[in-house]
Order: structure tokens, then sequence, then C-alpha cells
């Protein structure tokens, strides 16, 4: 379920979210969730296109920096747009790592880790739940 990316969505409540997204996205997206490995929708796609916010719509990742880490989850070496992806640190679970978000409307879309390929040397690790595919025509 998408939406009009021009829309303001940092003042939706949870229960707004909860109305406009599916409940395994909003889980995911808004509670911090997790999606299992080699689950995701995307975690194998390999076609031309961007990957949009799941919840606002806004360019995060391209096919063009998409790769497969082996880790089942769809993985990027750097975002499309970087403006429209945040980083906070994450300690729960007992472990130290970076978590990102959509810059935009505070979606969870997943981890980096400094283990990706060159030129970057990152891999944004990213739930497919919290993305939105959309093909180049």
């Amino acid at each position: 379920m998408s939406m009009s990316s021009h829309e303001d969505h940092t003042k939706l409540t949870d229960e707004e979210w909860r109305q406009r997204l599916d409940e395994n996205t909003f889980r995911i997206t808004r509670q911090g969730g997790t999606e299992p490995p080699f689950s995701g929708e995307y975690n194998g796609l390999k076609a031309s296109g961007e990957y949009n916010c799941a919840c606002c719509g806004v360019e995060l990742f391209s096919s063009e920096q998409k790769y497969d880490s082996g880790s089942g989850w769809p993985s990027f070496w750097q975002p499309a747009v970087e403006a429209h992806v945040a980083e906070s640190r994450d300690v729960s679970h007992g472990m130290v790592r970076t978590e990102v978000l959509c810059q935009n409307c505070g979606a969870h879309l997943g981890h980096k880790f400094p283990d990706g390929p060159q030129p970057t040397g990152e891999r944004y690790c990213i739930n497919s739940a919290s993305l939105d595919f959309r093909p180049k025509s």
C-alpha cells in the first residue's frame, strides 16, 4: 500500500499507521521488527527499478546498488538518495548496531553493517516489508 510522497506522514499516530499498513509492515516499520531471513519478497529480486518506503513512498534504494549478500535480506551498498535515509544507534538485543530509518516518516527499514562490497564497504540490510518496489518503465 503506497501513498503519495508529498503527504506529511511525520504526524500520523500509531492508529493511523495501523489503518494504512498491513500487520507485518506495521510491526516492522513502526515497531522496529524484522522479517525472518530469506522470507521477504524482495530478497532474491533482480529486476531493475527503485525501492521506495512502504509507508510514505519516498525513494530509498535502487536496484543499481543492490547485491546478494547471502544474509537473507535485500542488501544495498548505498542508498539511492542519501538524504532520504537516516541512521540511529540501536543497542537492542544486546548488540550495538546502526539502525536505518526513512528520513521522511521515521519508518524502521533495517540495519547497516561495515561488511559490504566496494566502493562503500557498507551493507544496508533492509526488510522487504519496509520497501515498495517500482520497476523501471
